[in-house]
């Protein structure tokens, strides 16, 4: 990459009001001048090291500015609690990767920098944003973070497993009873290997995955009066079948954050089926998995996903530490980077604009199933950018940990935690 964006940048109005005042010691300017911008990224593996690449090509680029991402010391997964906890104690980092659904939680700070006008009157233009990219990093009308990532959910299969057990492959358009008949037969518990897996944290790796199954049966995350949940009956068949899962020992369960283990048991050709996004096909080619990837299985018939579209959110700690992060984060989401993050760490385009770029089009026909993932855009949702969700997820992440245990059957996990989200929701905010 040899071409930088422009140095001068327009922070929004919000923004600059916060961000007056002079450069100085407490700014991070060193007696050089450059300016260096904490990064806590959350990444791991190959997304890691696809971020840091970045990191360093960017750093070269940008003399005046040292990116340094090796603080943090913490997964995305639980990069909430830790910024939250960062905030709270006054010794935040300048940017953080930020899942879209905790966005409206962490933008209640003060510190959390408007973008309207540096990313809606900047380049790449604003609509060449997919729709679910543009929702996540907008709460209440104005951009309160940056774009970083955009996925879709899918099952990646190991055909090699299929034809030993002489399982026909699935095809899209099949339903969650399959899915668990097909689970139960490819699970060889003395050989070790499992039909499928599913993250039992209770964290949002755990939850994320559930709602695709309630949108299809009609639920909602809240419910249209704002009021209460939406999913109280949706939960609990969504439970339901995860609880067939645990009932025949067909599901791997992943008691670490950031499902590595379930993902490892997948690579080293033990499981049969998880439901994973296209992050992960990187780590199935260099595994020489012979795979294939088909859309989620459904109850109506008709087909629906979630997209995650994760963000880069920015803090302020000073007007030249504030600039040197915004210019960061619009150098990231430009075309030519943004296509190098999403074929090195195995995303999504963030914008047709990228999606045109002849690297990400050579990237797309050469890898196996991506196109799977790209055209479940079509019927992908994402999850409500409200200030709840932290806690609606939550409680939901315990239920289904409760049914993946069998410590409770699905209507008393859903009715517990519907309580919970209710209450969370009556909450002013």
């Amino acid at each position: 990459m040899t071409r930088a964006i422009p140095r001068r940048l327009v922070l929004g109005a919000a923004a600059a009001g916060a961000l007056a005042g002079c450069a100085g010691p407490s700014d991070g300017v060193g007696s050089d001048g450059t300016v260096t911008v904490e990064l806590w990224h959350g990444q791991n593996d190959t997304a890691r090291k696809a971020v840091e690449a970045l990191v360093a090509e960017f750093n070269r680029t940008h003399p005046r500015i040292r990116v340094d991402s090796s603080g943090g010391g913490v997964l995305a997964d639980a990069m909430l609690q830790k910024v939250t906890a960062a905030l709270a104690a006054g010794s935040y980092p300048d940017i953080a990767y930020v899942f879209g659904s905790d966005l409206a939680s962490v933008a209640r700070s003060p510190r959390v920098v408007d973008l309207t006008s540096a990313l809606r009157g900047g380049s790449p233009p604003w609509n060449s944003f997919w729709p679910p990219v543009r929702d996540a990093v907008t709460v209440n009308g104005a951009v309160r973070a940056a774009p970083a990532a955009l996925d879709s959910l899918a099952v990646v299969y190991n055909k090699k497993l299929f034809r030993q057990v002489g399982i026909p492959f699935p095809q899209a358009g099949w339903t969650w009873d399959a899915f668990v008949d097909t689970a139960r037969r490819l699970t060889a518990s003395g050989r070790g290997v499992f039909g499928t897996g599913w993250p039992g944290t209770g964290d949002e790796d755990t939850v994320w995955r559930l709602w695709p199954m309630i949108w299809d049966l009609g639920g909602d995350v809240v419910a249209a009066d704002g009021k209460g949940v939406g999913f109280a009956a949706q939960g609990a068949r969504a439970l339901s079948t995860l609880a067939r899962l645990a009932h025949d020992k067909s599901v791997y369960i992943d008691p670490k954050t950031g499902s590595e283990q379930m993902y490892q048991v997948f690579l080293g050709g033990r499981m049969g089926m998880v439901a994973t996004g296209p992050w992960q096909l990187p780590d199935v080619r260099a595994a020489k998995v012979d795979y294939g990837v088909v859309p989620l299985p459904s109850y109506s018939g008709r087909p629906v996903t979630i997209s995650g579209p994760d963000t880069w959110t920015v803090f302020d700690n000073g007007s030249a530490r504030s600039r040197a992060a915004v210019e960061f984060v619009r150098w990231m989401v430009q075309p030519s980077q943004d296509a190098r993050w999403d074929i090195s760490a195995g995303g999504l385009p963030l914008t047709s604009a990228t999606a045109r770029r002849a690297e990400w089009r050579r990237h797309a026909e050469t890898t196996e199933g991506l196109d799977v993932f790209t055209a479940a855009l079509d019927s992908a949702r994402v999850r409500p950018v409200h200030a709840a969700y932290p806690q609606i997820s939550q409680a939901l992440g315990e239920a289904v940990v409760s049914v993946l245990l069998g410590k409770d059957s699905p209507a008393q996990a859903i009715r517990r935690c519907a309580d919970r989200a209710d209450a969370a929701l009556l909450i002013p905010r």
